[in-house]
């Protein structure tokens, strides 16, 4: 039995489809269940117990399943540890992210990571927040990328940047002419917002809810790009991340508006599993990450030290 056909195994227990099972690894549905059969075939036992409807091991095939895990788990280990010793930083990295940082954060990141180490295959899935953390569980993933983090039992949470949230609307929207807005004047406006379980959603809720002011959107979309299209018609308002807006600013698009609020963070963080042996590419992808965030740090307490300084001058 090939180290192979246990990744297709354990990838067909965690995503309980073979058709995921499949797209993991790269090959056919058919392809899964006639590796499933050899197995059972070779160890002479029933793995899944078909008179189920929804997927179900039996105790022989619960017993595989640890093994193959643990199995598995040496030969990551040993994999990541040859190339330590040939010092190669190589190999894929499978990366789910949701769509905001995904297609505003992560490019930058993407190219200097590759322009360093040009014999990584990075793999990158842009997938709703809740998908991200089922990915890691599941270990289709090796890395995940989410905003508002959340503890989840068997998953590690590596904070490594923060957003600032802002209102945005149209050139011609009254809230444009202002330098800050509190959230009693954006109350009075037509509300663009995200689907009611994304966590900035949640935390846009959150804000509302302690001032004890109602939020009502006219719209809900599950992604930032349909958002800010919405709010360049001027169909609302939207309080969004400012780095998701960068381009539209910058064309006189969209405009940003200071919130009057605590809170208006958006935290971002990266995930991976407890437990989970990262080989030196996803070791460098992470550090990058957290550096950057470093970086950030020391630029913006160099520009408060120069504003305290104007000051006093």
């Amino acid at each position: 039995m090939h180290i192979e056909n246990l990744k297709v195994f354990s990838d067909l227990v965690n995503t309980e489809s073979f058709s995921k099972a499949a797209k993991l690894n790269g090959i056919t549905q058919s392809a899964v269940s006639q590796q499933l059969r050899a197995m059972e075939k070779h160890y002479d036992i029933l793995i899944v117990d078909r008179s189920q409807k929804q997927f179900r091991l039996t105790p022989e095939g619960r017993t595989l399943h640890e093994a193959a895990l643990r199995i598995l788990g040496i030969a990551e280990k040993l994999n990541g540890e040859l190339q330590e010793m040939k010092r190669v930083v190589s190999g894929p990295i499978n990366l789910s992210t949701i769509y905001s940082i995904g297609l505003h954060e992560l490019p930058r990141y993407v190219k200097q990571f590759l322009q360093e180490y040009p014999a990584v295959n990075l793999r990158v899935e842009y997938r709703r927040s809740n998908h991200v953390y089922e990915d890691i569980l599941h270990h289709s993933f090796d890395i995940g990328l989410v905003a508002f983090p959340a503890k989840v039992k068997g998953i590690e949470v590596v904070p490594f940047c923060e957003d600032v949230l802002v209102l945005i609307c149209h050139p011609g929207n009254p809230l444009a002419a202002k330098k800050t807005v509190t959230l009693a004047e954006i109350a009075q406006h037509k509300f663009v917002g995200f689907d009611a379980d994304i966590p900035t959603r949640k935390a846009v809720d959150a804000m509302f809810r302690e001032k004890r002011l109602e939020l009502e959107p006219v719209m809900e979309f599950d992604n930032i790009e349909t958002v800010k299209r919405a709010v360049e018609i001027d169909a609302g308002v939207a309080i969004v991340p400012r780095t998701t807006v960068e381009q539209e600013l910058a064309r006189g698009a969209l405009v940003a508006v200071d919130i009057e609020a605590k809170n208006r963070t958006r935290p971002l963080a990266i995930l991976y599993r407890k437990g989970k042996v990262l080989t030196p590419a996803m070791k460098k992808f992470i550090d990058m990450l957290t550096a950057g965030q470093a970086d950030r740090e020391v630029r913006k307490s160099g520009a408060k030290k120069k504003i305290r300084q104007a000051a006093t001058a």
